[in-house]
């Protein structure tokens, strides 16, 4: 599929037939979406597309669609051996116990994003935390721009790596929003959180095998 002839469609979403109620559809080629399907990142619009598989496997090739799409890869790692001390996440200087961090190729540089009961909240990362980062953990230097991010979450003394789809972690920015209260989010966003990441650990492959039950 060319660029050209691939986008074309994407601007004239097929209409339901009349008496029908339209079920989700991809966003690019308003093909029928099966259950559990994939995203694609807009990298100008810095959004999220739902997507087809026929698309997200397309535009996870380099330079597909003149480089504007890129698909949103499955790869969930549990980082064990990576995982940040307290002086890392002080050193980023990171206002709060979960945040996620990408590589926006648009901007040049890394972001980091928090979720909070306004969706996600952006913030710049100190100069060289993010290199240092790199160079102290090198399982993360294949981490893919734009599309892969690392999700933290500080537990005590130490801090929960994850490897994992940036649509992951727009995810969790949308349970946050919704479950938020008070002050601190309240109990039901602790749950979620708690759920999310029991789910992470029990999905993602570790960088190497973990013997122990923690």
């Amino acid at each position: 599929m060319t660029a050209g002839a691939g986008l074309r469609r994407f601007r004239e979403p097929a209409p339901a037939a009349h008496g029908q109620r339209a079920g989700p559809r991809c966003e690019l080629c308003a093909t029928d979406l099966e259950r559990g399907h994939g995203h694609v990142v807009d990298l100008d619009g810095r959004g999220l597309l739902c997507a087809c598989r026929a698309c997200r496997t397309v535009l996870t090739r380099p330079g597909a669609a003149g480089g504007r799409y890129r698909g949103v890869p499955d790869r969930h790692l549990y980082l064990r051996d990576a995982a940040l001390t307290a002086a890392d996440w002080e050193a980023l200087r990171l206002p709060v116990s979960v945040v996620f961090c990408f590589r926006n190729s648009r901007l040049g540089r890394p972001v980091v994003c928090y979720p909070s009961p306004g969706g996600a909240t952006e913030s710049l990362l100190p100069d060289g935390a993010w290199r240092q980062l790199m160079a102290a953990h090198p399982d993360l230097a294949d981490l893919a721009d734009d599309v892969e991010a690392l999700l933290l979450r500080r537990t005590g003394d130490g801090v929960a790596c994850h490897l994992v789809p940036i649509d992951t972690c727009y995810d969790l920015v949308g349970r946050v929003r919704l479950h938020w209260r008070g002050f601190d989010g309240g109990a039901d966003v602790h749950r979620e959180l708690d759920a999310l990441f029991a789910r992470l650990r029990a999905r993602s492959v570790p960088d190497e095998e973990d013997d122990t039950d923690g």
